[in-house]
């Protein structure tokens, strides 16, 4: 098991824990809310709300091909919840890295902010920015090709 799962499956234990004392003490529909409430937690902090990582050197590789921004995250970060949230269907044009599955990657975000594992740090064009404005984010994607181009 990775970090990245270590928070979600707390809070799901303890969602199941405290609903169950509350459903023994004859609270079933409270119990059920809470339940649905702290599961909903869970996969809000877990890796599932993101798109597939990829490694840093790979991230790399392909940013350098389609210009699209690299992004390191960590799972639990709400600045990272944040962005990808705000990007909606945008998130899946960025290339993202979970600095806490590639060593390598949490290396690149280290040496772009004094030695911290400071996310979301994106890189575009090979430079770090640290927590940037979501628009600016967008900003930096190239444009989506369209299907049907007019002639």
């Amino acid at each position: 098991m990775t970090r990245a799962w270590l928070l979600p499956i707390l809070l799901g234990l303890c969602g199941v824990l405290v609903a169950v004392g509350m459903v023994a003490k004859g609270s079933p529909v409270p119990a059920a809310v809470l339940l649905v409430g702290f599961l909903g937690l869970a996969g809000v902090n877990s890796p599932l709300l993101f798109p597939r990582s990829i490694t840093a050197s790979e991230a790399m590789r392909r940013s350098a091909e389609d210009g699209r921004p690299v992004v390191y995250w960590r799972a639990g970060c709400p600045f990272c919840m944040s962005l990808r949230v705000r990007l909606g269907r945008d998130a899946r044009r960025v290339h993202w890295v979970d600095i806490w599955r590639d060593p390598e990657g949490a290396a690149e975000v280290r040496a772009a902010n004094d030695g911290n594992e400071t996310v979301p740090t994106v890189f575009v064009a090979g430079r770090p920015h640290t927590n940037p404005d979501v628009e600016w984010v967008r900003g930096q994607l190239p444009p989506s090709s369209s299907r049907s181009r007019a002639r």
